[in-house]
């Protein structure tokens, strides 16, 4: 199994992470669309177990594929290779080339967070939902199911690129996803889409301001330039 996973980015990662934290997928859509990378949305089926749920931080992917094996080695060991290397700030994001099993799981979420991981995306299934969500752990997923991955499914690489729909994931691209979707910034723009996406952010409080104040749409769109 290729592995790599440490990854070197060149800036604090937990201030990074809170700072996306308050950014909405909306406006860094918008500003990622701006920049040149319209294609940075994951499938909209992938969403959040819970309205409320957000995850921002550090990729780092993960790939499966099917499997007969019965042998721990095979299925279970790898994945917890895998979550014994996650740093603070990473989020896990799995393309699993699999729709029968769960991915993802209550003892996973609780590995993770313990060793900083700040969520998960699973172009995939999870399991477990109850006890995730009173572990506050965000999981972003496309179905829920109680199979287990044993004679099912295996993980074959972390820390390498994948491809989730349209969007290529590499170790260090940086995850933020809410209630709309998750989007995917390449790592040589994290830090410039983050000021560009807080100035958007900050100019539509702006227009919502005017707006309220009885400016016409058009005029508060001519004056700041958004809406």
């Amino acid at each position: 199994m290729a592995n790599e996973p440490k990854s070197v980015v060149p800036y604090d990662v937990n201030e990074v992470c809170e700072r996306f934290s308050l950014i909405y997928t909306g406006a860094l859509s918008d500003v990622l669309d701006e920049m040149g990378y319209r294609d940075q949305a994951l499938p909209a089926e992938i969403q959040g177990l819970t309205m409320d749920q957000r995850v921002a931080g550090v990729a780092m992917p993960v790939e499966g594929q099917p499997t007969e094996s019965q042998d721990p080695e095979v299925v279970y060991v790898p994945i917890l290779k895998m979550l014994g290397d996650l740093t603070d700030g990473d989020v896990i994001v799995c393309q699993a080339r699999d729709a029968v099993s769960a991915h993802f799981g209550e003892l996973s979420a609780e590995a993770a967070k313990f060793r900083g991981a700040r969520g998960a995306v699973i172009d995939g299934g999870a399991r477990d939902i109850d006890y995730i969500l009173r572990l506050g752990f965000p999981v972003f997923c496309r179905y829920r199911t109680p199979r287990d991955t044993m004679r099912r499914w295996k993980l074959v690489s972390y820390g390498q690129p994948i491809e989730i729909g349209r969007v290529t994931i590499r170790r260090g691209d940086f995850i933020v996803g809410d209630k709309d979707g998750v989007l995917v910034v390449p790592q040589s723009i994290t830090l410039d889409a983050l000021k560009k996406s807080e100035q958007v952010v900050g100019t539509e409080d702006l227009v919502r301001k005017a707006i309220l104040q009885g400016v016409h749409p058009v005029d508060a769109y001519r004056t700041y330039g958004r809406f």
